[in-house]
């Protein structure tokens, strides 16, 4: 790993907001008289997210409808699902075509088919990818005058590393073209007022993990940069108006990668460590590949591990055209390997410990965005669930404590396929995984002489369905 530029770190000292920069370190929220706020007994360890950048659709994927084949001027409301439904191990529960090996471990999942990513204008144009992805990383909207910590930096300030050598909270297959539309405005730093050294380590691409985190210099060149690095901080612009805490923190941050380099544990960042044949089956391409080396981060006490499919306007899950085959083909690219990760974390003793949620930002539908505004579907190409959609979307959750063979929530059959049942919103959700891992929901920091809580307003409360 390369010492950042002097430019590396004014971008990254001004993707932060004033506020945050000029803030001093975050204390834990405690008012006169009130009660500590105590913490539940966790039962997981550690956490992977597995995020599904550019909305997967749950009607072709967790909560599949009536098939309807294309045809010429079909009606538009009348394209609820265009994958037929296969079976689960679990007799009640049925998922679309293309996640067989999912659909195998149903058994071990709680499944939530009621996810509501806004509670109003479920088909409206301002349903966008990127304040939705912040909404379900941190729990509120934005813009903000405080920007929020996303959960792993939660989790990576309140619990603190497994493995002191590990940072407690990596990213992986998110790209730096994506990391900067996140980190170009200051509500998207991931740290939030945590500061530096509770952000992410970024492994864009794992085959070059390794080289991406290894140094390659001696420990002379090394300690050379890193005290320019120190220096470069201090004469940066923005030094004039960061506190003291927010410079230390990027200092820390700076350590943290230098024990790192030296640690034993920076080979569970080596993927040619693995057996060909176990590269192969998690080799899908870039996000599958992040799923194995999850896997041996957990193995190496990771705390918190992310591993995007990354967004990009019209590509991936945001399918504009050829619905049917762009959902098709991403299945097939998540399936096998989160699969296969799973089954490797049970076989490992690990899953029990272990919470695994696949998630995304928001649900589909045919109709309400684009070319599917018309009445009738008249080309392949309009084939398929093309809408953003707010008021249904699916998730599963593995391991960590949560039940198994378990469905909470339920949708309409009929369009627009909206909540009916059991609407899970973003408070409650973070609320059940937080339960897990033993964080409180009204767990809050002292921001401002105000309190900032790791749920709204501290009023989550976790699902007891899934987590007793």
């Amino acid at each position: 790993m390369t010492s950042p530029s002097r430019r590396d770190i004014l971008k990254s000292l001004s993707a932060a907001s004033l506020a945050a920069l000029t803030a001093s370190a975050p204390r834990a929220w405690a008012e006169e008289g009130v009660q500590v706020v105590s913490r539940p007994k966790g039962t997981a360890d550690s956490m992977i997210l597995l995020w599904m950048g550019g909305a997967m659709s749950q009607t072709e994927s967790f909560d599949p409808k009536r098939m309807q084949e294309f045809k010429p001027g079909m009606e538009t409301k009348s394209l609820i699902c265009t994958s037929p439904t296969i079976d689960t191990v679990c007799d009640h529960v049925k998922f679309g075509k293309g996640v067989e090996n999912l659909a195998k471990l149903m058994d071990r999942a709680s499944l939530i088919r009621s996810y509501v990513a806004r509670d109003y204008g479920a088909l409206a144009e301002d349903l966008q990818h990127i304040p939705f992805q912040y909404k379900w990383h941190t729990g509120y909207v934005t813009p903000g005058t405080v920007p929020a910590p996303f959960i792993g930096s939660w989790i990576s300030k309140v619990l603190g590393p497994l493995n002191p050598d590990l940072p407690s909270y990596i990213e992986i297959c998110r790209s730096e073209k994506t990391a900067n539309v996140f980190l170009s405005l200051g509500a998207f730093n991931p740290s939030g007022f945590f500061g530096a050294e509770h952000g992410p380590l970024f492994v864009p691409d794992p085959k070059t993990a390794v080289e991406t985190i290894a140094s390659r210099f001696d420990v002379k060149r090394f300690d050379a940069r890193y005290a320019k690095f120190k220096a470069a901080v201090e004469a940066s612009p923005v030094s004039e108006v960061a506190s003291s805490f927010q410079k230390e923190s990027m200092i820390n941050s700076m350590e943290a990668a230098y024990r790192l380099m030296r640690s034993p544990s920076v080979k569970a960042f080596d993927l040619s460590q693995e057996p060909k044949a176990v590269y192969d089956e998690y080799n899908t391409g870039q996000f599958g590949l992040g799923c194995l080396l999850a896997r041996r981060l957990i193995e190496n006490r990771a705390r918190f591990v992310e591993v995007h499919v990354d967004f990009e306007n019209a590509k991936g899950w945001d399918t504009h055209s050829d619905g049917h085959a762009g959902q098709m083909a991403m299945k097939q690219i998540v399936d096998r390997p989160i699969a296969k990760l799973i089954r490797d974390l049970e076989e490992r003793g690990l899953l029990n410990r272990t919470l695994v949620v696949m998630a995304t930002e928001f649900g589909r539908a045919a109709a309400g965005r684009g070319s599917t505004k018309a009445k009738t579907v008249n080309k392949k190409s309009e084939y398929g669930l093309h809408g953003h959609f707010s008021s249904a979307a699916s998730l599963l959750m593995f391991g960590g404590g949560t039940k198994k063979g378990v469905v909470y929530g339920k949708t309409r059959d009929e369009f627009p396929c909206d909540t009916i049942e059991n609407p899970v919103f973003i408070h409650d959700l973070h609320a059940t995984i937080y339960k897990t891992l033993g964080i409180g929901p009204k767990t809050a920091f002292d921001i401002e002489k105000r309190p900032f809580y790791a749920t709204l307003d501290g009023k989550g409360k976790a699902i007891a369905e899934i987590v007793g």
